[in-house]
């Protein structure tokens, strides 16, 4: 009996603490294609979905795939530490309304579009990069390569490749720019102008 009762034990130890029992560590490569296929799900509700209503769906799916905060840190550089505790909250608050703005203005209807695998690598300091292609019908493919790296024990995206075209180079080349230039204040309400734009489009 007392056997019985260590071998019970142990084996509920071993059913503890062995990987197995949690769920699988979610590879970089099933990030990405869980947001594009979330993606394309919003796309073809897109016009019934509205603006808004595409936008709220997406901030979850964005939120939930991207780091963010990481990436409204390195698009400003070195000035990110000169800025105070309140500015770089709204920082990273009107940099994701810009995120998931931009995807709800330029993911907004779907006319058969298809992501697909390319391949994935490796790179440095223990990233990944995803390679994609989307195909949309009667127009050129658009290559997508994602830049991933780990938060915590997640996979996020940091950067996105459209055609050889970095988002994040352009961004940053851009708002470190205006915040040295001019200012904290114009750089908020250059990304808020920028907002309202996707949102009335």
């Amino acid at each position: 009996m007392l056997n019985k009762m260590l071998f019970s034990f142990v084996l509920l130890l071993c059913f503890t603490f062995s990987p197995l029992t949690f769920a699988d560590e979610i590879s970089a490569r099933q990030v990405v294609e869980d947001f594009q296929n979330e993606l394309l799900a919003i796309m073809k509700e897109g016009k019934a979905l509205g603006f808004k209503g595409r936008y709220d769906k997406l901030d979850v799916a964005v939120k939930k795939s991207h780091d963010l905060p990481k990436i409204a840190r390195s698009v400003v550089g070195k000035q990110w530490e000169e800025l105070s505790a309140e500015q770089q909250a709204k920082l990273e608050q009107v940099f994701s309304q810009l995120s998931v703005s931009a995807y709800a203005h330029n993911f907004k209807d779907y006319s058969g579009e298809i992501f697909t695998f390319i391949s994935e690598e490796e790179a440095s300091r223990g990233g990944q990069v995803i390679h994609t292609n989307l195909h949309i019908p009667g127009e050129r493919d658009v290559k997508f390569d994602y830049w991933m790296k780990k938060k915590a024990d997640d996979w996020r995206i940091n950067n996105i490749i459209a055609d050889g075209v970095s988002d994040f180079a352009l961004k940053r080349s851009e708002y470190a720019s205006v915040l040295s230039k001019e200012g904290f204040d114009a750089l908020i309400a250059k990304i808020t102008e920028k907002i309202d734009k996707y949102a009335a489009q």
